[in-house]
């Protein structure tokens, strides 16, 4: 019923795959870089992320056939795990501690509100499955694409959701911080591709990587070489103190990996699919940063914690992008930022997968 449609896309969908593969990869390593380089130069967040996936959805839907490699895919993987468990500093638990009815009440409160945002979407057929509960999970936006896939999710639709909470999310968020402080004079520090490597810390990271992904899979994790690496590498961090370096040029590689293989999976009907949903994928994001909202002006009016500290720690994800703003912004508590939005990131990433099932379940009855 669905050919007809897409009788005159042929000769489009077909341009790319009459391409020799090296000749498809230097294509997709052009136009990832120009993206890349495009949402860099925008300020955007995770652009050495996105701009490879967009690149290889340009590409997925004009007929390549390449695909990463699945070493090279677990890698890249692991390598993330590496950085979710490198961020996880001691720091926070004092605070956590401090204020832990607090955090559990915004993070249960979140998780909730989102779950039901999911729900509805796939209740109402908009998405399949348990997509749209993935799509909509608050904060570790990575972590949830990489897992979605392993609990049968659209991985596509999943990044395509949680990429564009992303990028509103933030986008809110420096709007909202513009109101409070001036950033006109602060200027984003150069990146520096190549660091002075530490020797040990590397070999610590690749160290950390391996013995993670391979205890991964044989314990049977889902998406093993991102939990498995992030399990063993939160332990030996936490733990032993153990030291990490993920230098810009390693992280690059890793996210155009992880880019790429979503994006060269995506095809014109799962983009028009998207496309279609694009409304009420908007209306959820507006929606859950409107409650978040709701939950700082609480906590701000009850408690007395300054309004863009509020802000700023309930901000439904782009944990990177809002610690960036709140070290920008004098007044506010970064301690108490990072600690609610580092909270909320480790119990999204030990309830998502039940909170799926549970959610697929009732649409099931």
């Amino acid at each position: 019923m669905e050919t007809s449609p897409e009788q005159p896309d042929t000769p489009a969908i077909e341009r790319m795959a009459h391409l020799h593969k090296f000749a498809q990869w230097l294509v997709l390593l052009t136009i990832s870089a120009l993206f890349a380089g495009v949402l860099e130069l925008a300020a955007l967040p995770a652009a050495l992320l996105i701009g490879p996936m967009l690149a290889a959805i340009v590409a997925g839907t004009n007929g390549a056939t390449v695909r990463v490699p699945r070493l090279l895919f677990g890698s890249a993987q692991a390598i993330v795990g590496c950085l979710v468990a490198a961020s996880i500093s001691a720091d926070i638990f004092p605070v956590f501690y401090q204020e832990w009815p607090l955090f559990l009440g915004v993070v249960i409160a979140t998780v909730a509100a989102s779950s039901l945002l999911g729900w509805l979407i796939s209740r109402w057929r908009i998405l399949p499955g348990t997509t749209a509960v993935w799509g909509s999970s608050p904060g570790a936006a990575t972590a949830m694409v990489l897992m979605a896939g392993a609990f049968g999710a659209d991985q596509r639709l999943v990044a395509f959701m949680q990429y564009l909470r992303v990028i509103f999310v933030s986008m809110t968020a420096a709007v909202v911080a513009k109101m409070w402080v001036d950033t006109s004079g602060i200027e984003i520090p150069p990146i520096i591709w190549f660091p002075p490597v530490d020797a040990q810390a590397l070999a610590a990271t690749i160290g950390i990587a391996v013995i993670g992904g391979l205890a991964g899979k044989l314990c049977r994790l889902p998406s093993p070489f991102f939990l498995g690496t992030f399990i063993f590498g939160a332990v030996v961090h936490l733990g032993l103190g153990v030291e990490m370096q993920l230098p810009p040029w390693l992280l690059a590689i890793s996210y155009a990996m992880v880019g790429w293989s979503i994006g060269l999976n995506f095809t014109r009907p799962i983009l028009r699919h998207a496309t279609r949903a694009l409304p009420q994928i908007i209306a959820s994001i507006v929606a859950l940063i409107a409650f978040c909202g709701g939950l700082a002006f609480l906590i701000s009016h009850l408690l007395g914690i300054d309004p863009l500290t509020a802000y700023l720690a309930t901000s439904p994800g782009g944990m990177d992008s809002v610690a960036i703003i709140a070290a920008a912004a004098r007044n506010v508590d970064i301690s108490f930022v990072m600690a609610l939005q580092s909270a909320r990131f480790l119990i999204v990433l030990l309830v998502g997968p039940s909170v799926a099932r549970l959610v697929a379940r009732s649409i099931r009855d």
